[in-house]
């Protein structure tokens, strides 16, 4: 147990990021407020600071695998409450937790109160041990912890009103649909094309339907839920690599050559102000190119044809043998940054065209509005009772369809 002076400078703290939090509209519930204020976070992680434990917008990582990726770790406070708030957890609900740390379950348990029960379970055996030193000695003895892979869930102690995956997952397996209760509620960070939403789902017979999505980090799923991207170097340039979150294209040969033809480019005159979200543009353009997929380039072994995109998350499209990427060019003075795009192939010019159209069309239709509607069905599901566009996953059929398009 840390000393006085250590507590009083944690609970200085806590309020600090809780204000924070209020301040900007994540914490809008004054139960979660309460649990927030209330929580030692701090003894989840004894060997860092205080000032690290209670980082308003910083994890704190528990853990690395033997090549230095996190694979465990106390999110930040600000994805804390933001999953929090979209759990609406009440009081008595059954709340099951994948991915532990401590943290998080202990807020989960301030807000079922005790006609409630908080499972919490990891595949790891180390965050689960952690985690239940930590919920011993703050007094959350009730809260079960569990030694498991959470692709079954934990069915001894469903039906779950919420359910709260704290680890970032590629697909949603069916049991996640079937533990919770007509009406729960499911929080989960969600990998579709590559961008990872934390989205808030509600079960609605044999399928889930979000209410709301947040763009977020996490470290992956382990287990049967993991899933590796699919790469591949772009024909041409041994310097660039493409990244396909779902599939590849289907004959990838086609792009043989791109490289060798003009490189077009097609600026679209919309532009967007420092910090402003785009995460609605990112997944509108997602899910209206033929095949999208993400893009590194080493500048060591680049042949230097494909230009600077002035952006560190690279998005790319691809239909058949042309190839494009989003490019951006900033104004320093009014701090806003233009898009466009170069593209490659036998239609460069047309198919920048059509990229530039897209992003035009998310300007005028959707920006700064609320987003998609997403749903998750069972695989199988057939196609007419799915709208927009459907991605399919291992376990699901994600349907995406935009408002007025």
């Amino acid at each position: 147990m840390t000393d006085q002076p250590d507590e009083v400078r944690a609970a200085e703290l806590r309020n600090k990021f809780v204000d924070e939090l209020k301040v900007e509209g994540t914490i809008t519930s004054p139960r979660i407020e309460a649990a927030m204020r209330k929580v030692p976070r701090h003894l989840a992680v004894p060997d860092s600071s205080l000032d690290d434990a209670y980082s308003t917008y910083n994890a704190v990582v528990t853990q690395t695998d033997e090549h230095g990726n996190h694979v465990s770790s106390v999110s930040a406070p600000q994805i804390q409450a933001m999953q929090l708030e979209q759990g609406g957890i009440r009081e008595g609900d059954r709340v099951l937790e994948i991915g532990t740390n401590g943290p998080n379950a202990a807020y989960a348990a301030e807000l079922t109160g005790p006609a409630g029960q908080v499972t919490t379970v990891d595949i790891d055996p180390a965050p689960a041990a952690r985690a239940r030193a930590f919920l011993a000695a703050t007094g959350y003895h009730d809260v079960r912890v569990l030694v498991a892979d959470a692709e079954s869930g934990a069915p001894d102690h469903a039906p779950y009103d919420v359910i709260l995956v704290t680890v970032g997952a590629w697909d949603i397996p069916p049991a996640w649909t079937e533990l919770l209760a007509e009406n729960g509620r499911l929080v989960v960070p969600l990998r579709v094309n590559g961008l990872t939403r934390t989205y808030g789902f509600i079960r609605e017979g044999d399928h889930l339907v979000a209410t709301s999505a947040f763009p977020c980090g996490f470290v992956p799923m382990q287990g049967a839920g993991a899933h590796a991207q699919q790469s591949m170097q772009l024909p041409g340039d041994p310097g660039v690599t493409l990244y396909f979150d779902e599939a590849p294209p289907a004959d990838p040969s086609l792009l043989d050559g791109v490289l060798d033809t003009p490189r077009a480019e097609v600026w679209t005159g919309v532009s967007v102000a420092s910090q402003e979200p785009i995460g609605t543009f990112q997944m509108y353009l997602a899910t209206h190119v033929p095949t999208y997929c993400t893009m590194t380039i080493n500048p060591e072994t680049a042949t230097g044809k494909i230009g600077p995109t002035g952006l560190p998350f690279s998005m790319v499209a691809v239909d058949g043998p042309n190839f494009g990427y989003v490019v951006v060019r900033r104004d320093t003075e009014k701090k806003t940054a233009e898009f466009g795009f170069h593209a490659f192939g036998p239609d460069g010019a047309g198919f920048a065209e059509r990229l530039a159209g897209i992003v035009r069309s998310w300007d005028e239709k959707q920006r700064g509005g609320s987003g998609p509607r997403v749903a998750v069905h069972p695989a199988g599901t057939p196609d007419d009772q799915l709208t927009g566009r459907v991605v399919d996953k291992a376990h699901s059929r994600i349907s995406i369809s935009w408002p007025d398009a």
